[in-house]
């Protein structure tokens, strides 16, 4: 049956949102007032906000903007960096043509499907996508006047890169961004936090770990009695799928162009799949796009140890920035064809074969790994090595081939875990980490007959059990958080779903309005 019942300006023209969503998908001004203190706000600051189509397309950026840029340092909260919150980053404050990304070969991945990695860790402030879903939550809010820099404050609940991203945005916006997040996440979060944030309140430890997102809720339900405070969850945000739709799905789009370009296939090269784990499931957005346009499989991870979509299970794990426990509001569980799990064990044992010189050593010699791979190894973060498991292990399970390609992305790097690594290596080595302990871990989790104990934890989804997991949602949003049912339930629809895909347009006439009433001087 086809669910696409709608295009996206029918269903918008017709107000089509449910109730419960409007305000967040709002495409004219709601409070009139609010949007004067945000043009006055910026006029003072010197804030220019890009549009969504430029940073899917950086090429579209006013040159001028492009030339002042060359002086501006990506980790400064600098409104001139706002135009860097795109996949086009080299990493050191130039713009590529073709987003940076690696295609692993066969013999450290175990398939002869082409499995591409976009690295996450060029964005700018933070080295980690996440930014863009800061961004993409923020700006339709602050262009139609309900965000007021003046006097809100904007909350950030996550898990780390997301807090992160926030708190950038907001000290670029002139006002304050509060960070909710669990309180044993990567000392390298809570580092960089002290860095960017004026008021130590505005760090705020949720009891746990990674997999402690309903603490987190619970900390926004209390913060959000006060009305300053202005609560931007990722996990209910549309824009944060919007926004990756829009802007990570064209720079994934972009380097499978070049791949077709480049390789001795050409145009025989089949899109096969996107995979992404599900954490807030704003990433898994961008797959939704390469589906529209390549008939792409989306494949959503999870933890092994926290196997929520699998087998409606619970647990703890670390696999740091992908939660669990939930089906975030935001996840288009009807489109997605794939569940995988992936096990912590192997994450934390790959990173640490990634990160030290023995265990490189180990691959170079036991699957004979060239340098330029190993050359690329910093750049994964555990959710990125998680990411980059579960791609391969789906071209196996799919039985993909030479002329396929499948797509992830690695949201961070490792240089936000070294704490991580030398607690795993106290704790599971004695401190010390040599070619045999990397060895094995080789053996378990990337020898070429495995890719290992999580091998088997794949459901290639049917109608059933896209509807199981559609259907858990119920307890987080309908009980817990009070989304009307019918509101719930119109997600199920693609054709609420297609009534997102022309919001970014609109929004963008937003911004080029903001912009112009601002007339501030940025170049």
């Amino acid at each position: 049956m086809d669910n696409h019942t709608s295009s996206p300006q029918t269903a918008i023209a017709a107000g089509a949102f449910p109730a419960s969503y409007a305000a967040q998908l709002a495409t004219e001004v709601t409070d009139a007032g609010g949007r004067a203190r945000v043009v006055e706000r910026f006029r003072e600051q010197g804030i220019r906000l890009p549009t969504f189509a430029e940073l899917a397309d950086p090429t579209l950026i006013d040159p001028d903007v492009g030339s002042a840029l060359a002086d501006v340092d990506p980790d400064f909260a600098d409104p001139l960096n706002l135009f860097r919150v795109h996949w086009f980053n080299d990493g050191r404050g130039g713009r590529t043509e073709v987003p940076d990304h690696v295609v692993l070969p066969s013999e450290l991945t175990g398939t002869p499907a082409k499995v591409v990695v976009l690295f996450g860790n060029r964005f700018p402030m933070i080295g980690a996508h996440k930014v863009l879903a800061a961004y993409s939550c923020l700006a339709p809010r602050v262009v139609c006047g309900q965000f007021d820099p003046t006097r809100h404050r904007a909350v950030w609940p996550s898990t780390g890169n997301y807090a992160r991203g926030g708190v950038a945005i907001s000290r670029i916006m002139a006002c304050r961004g509060v960070a909710v997040l669990p309180e044993n996440m990567s000392r390298e979060r809570f580092e960089w936090l002290e860095r960017w944030i004026a008021e130590p309140a505005d760090v705020i430890r949720t009891p746990g770990s990674e997999s402690n997102v309903k603490e987190i809720y619970d900390a926004c339900a209390e913060l959000s009695q006060d009305p300053a405070n202005f609560i931007l969850n990722q996990f209910s945000e549309f824009s944060n799928h919007i926004g990756h739709y829009e802007v990570t799905g064209a720079a994934l789009m972009s380097v499978f162009e070049h791949l077709r370009q480049e390789s001795p296939q050409g145009s025989d090269l089949n899109l096969a799949a996107f995979v992404a784990a599900s954490g807030s499931a704003g990433t898994l957005g961008a797959g939704d796009r390469l589906k529209d346009e390549h008939n792409a499989r989306i494949v959503a991870v999870e933890a092994l140890e926290c196997p929520t979509m699998l087998y409606n299970g619970y647990g703890e794990h670390n696999i740091q920035g992908i939660g669990d426990k939930h089906i975030p509001l935001i996840h288009n569980v009807m489109n997605t064809d794939v569940i995988v799990g992936v096990s912590d064990h192997a994450t934390d044992g790959l990173g640490l074969v990634f990160n030290t010189e023995a265990g490189r050593d180990a691959l170079r010699e036991h699957l004979g790994a060239a340098s330029w791979v190993l050359d690329h190894l910093g750049h994964f973060g555990y959710s990125s090595i998680c990411n980059t498991l579960a791609a391969a292990r789906t071209a196996n399970e799919l039985g993909l081939g030479p002329d396929d390609v499948v797509m992830t992305v690695a949201t961070d790097g490792f240089e936000m875990y070294f704490s991580e690594r030398e607690r795993h290596l106290a704790e599971r080595h004695g401190g010390r980490f040599d070619a045999g302990a990397a060895r094995g871990i080789i053996e378990r989790y990337l020898a070429a007959d495995v890719r290992s104990d999580d091998a088997p934890h794949i459901e290639v989804l049917s109608d059933r059990g896209r509807d199981r997991i559609f259907n858990l949602g119920y307890y987080t949003w309908v009980e817990q958080q009070g989304v009307p049912l019918e509101d719930f339930e119109a997600r199920r629809d693609q054709g609420f779903w297609d009534s997102l895909r022309g919001l970014p347009r609109l929004w963008d006439e937003m911004i080029n309005e903001l912009n112009d009433e601002v007339s501030a001087t940025v170049v």
